[in-house]
């Protein structure tokens, strides 16, 4: 009888409750591959869009969701190098990772350092990277400016703000007053977003206006960001073109880079997934960067809630709820 192995399947578009736990027969690393037994992943906003059936970049349905994954080499094809079987590494998987085993060309994975914990490691390498290159790839922040974050109190925000403070960059975060608590612990100043404009809310601490503004939002949000900009300022939309139509990202290309322009400042997008198809080496150089932070502790993952490896329904609920302050992880 053929060796089995347990992993969530996304059977058909819905939301968490689709999700089934199902058995999938192993696979063998062909040449260049490894195979990963997975002991954490991370879970996302970006996962719920991919349950939609709303993400660019998913495989066809059906598939085993997971976008971040973190595991032991479990076996190693031919001519593959670099790699030992036991070596703990990571990977941006995109799609897989909810899953006890994972296979994929190595030149996915990157090794994880001693001091950084599984966990921890889950919980940084989308959040983490997304915000560090929008933040020195994109932008080029310098010590002494100034930025918003929207979206501040998620799982990139809080990323966001850390390294930013890093940085040593002036922040200010949008989201509702019930977290205010955890941006003011972050270094950053709040921003309620409900009380009014948010460019006038950040004019109202910035009076000539905010050198960066990084968007998670997108919509009817990227006026508003483009109004809280000094003139010359730069808007970096991230996140949201990947769950969009072509029509709605042709309007938010519009938005971002003409709208920006017209104002006299600068638009621009970034998208991990994006970048990391185009080109791997940026992420294969910024994520042991994040995992040097983690080590030296500059940086702690905001992490709410963990789970077991195969409960990304239940952590996917959760999520969907809207009360999540932070990073949820599965664990084996």
């Amino acid at each position: 009888m053929a060796m089995k192995y347990h992993a969530v399947l996304l059977p058909k578009k819905g939301g968490p409750e689709v999700l089934q736990v199902v058995e999938l027969p192993f696979e063998a690393p062909g040449p260049r591959q490894i195979r990963v037994r997975v002991r954490a992943a991370g879970v996302g906003a970006t996962d719920l869009i991919v349950l939609a059936g709303n993400y660019r970049y998913a495989p066809k349905i059906p598939f085993v969701p997971g976008y971040e994954a973190v595991g032991v080499v479990d076996a190693i094809g031919a001519d593959v190098k670099g790699f030992d079987v036991g070596q703990r590494v990571a990977a941006l998987t995109v799609y897989g990772g909810f899953a006890e085993f994972l296979v994929r060309d190595s030149e996915h994975f990157i090794p994880i350092p001693d001091a950084v914990s599984d966990r921890d490691a889950a919980a940084v390498i989308l959040n983490y990277v997304t915000a560090w290159q929008m933040i020195h790839r994109v932008a080029k922040v310098q010590s002494g400016q100034s930025a918003l974050v929207t979206g501040a109190a998620g799982g990139v925000g809080t990323a966001a703000l850390q390294l930013l403070t890093l940085a040593g960059v002036r922040t200010y975060g949008s989201a509702s007053a019930p977290k205010h608590d955890t941006l003011r612990a972050l270094g950053a100043t709040p921003i309620d977003y409900r009380a009014g404009s948010l460019d006038r809310l950040t004019r109202a601490l910035e009076p000539t206006g905010v050198d960066y503004a990084f968007d998670a939002i997108g919509g009817a949000n990227i006026g508003p960001c483009i109004g809280a900009l000094r003139r010359g300022g730069m808007l970096v939309g991230f996140g949201f073109l990947g769950a969009s139509g072509a029509l709605s990202q042709l309007a938010m290309f519009a938005n971002i880079f003409l709208g920006s322009r017209l104002r006299g400042r600068v638009g621009k997008f970034y998208g991990i997934t994006m970048l990391y198809r185009k080109n791997p080496l940026p992420l294969r150089e910024d994520l042991p960067r994040i995992f040097a932070l983690l080590a030296a502790k500059k940086i702690a993952p905001r992490i709410q809630r963990t789970f077991p490896l195969l409960e990304a329904r239940q952590a996917l609920e959760l999520l969907a709820a809207g009360s999540v302050d932070g990073k949820i992880v599965l664990t084996d």
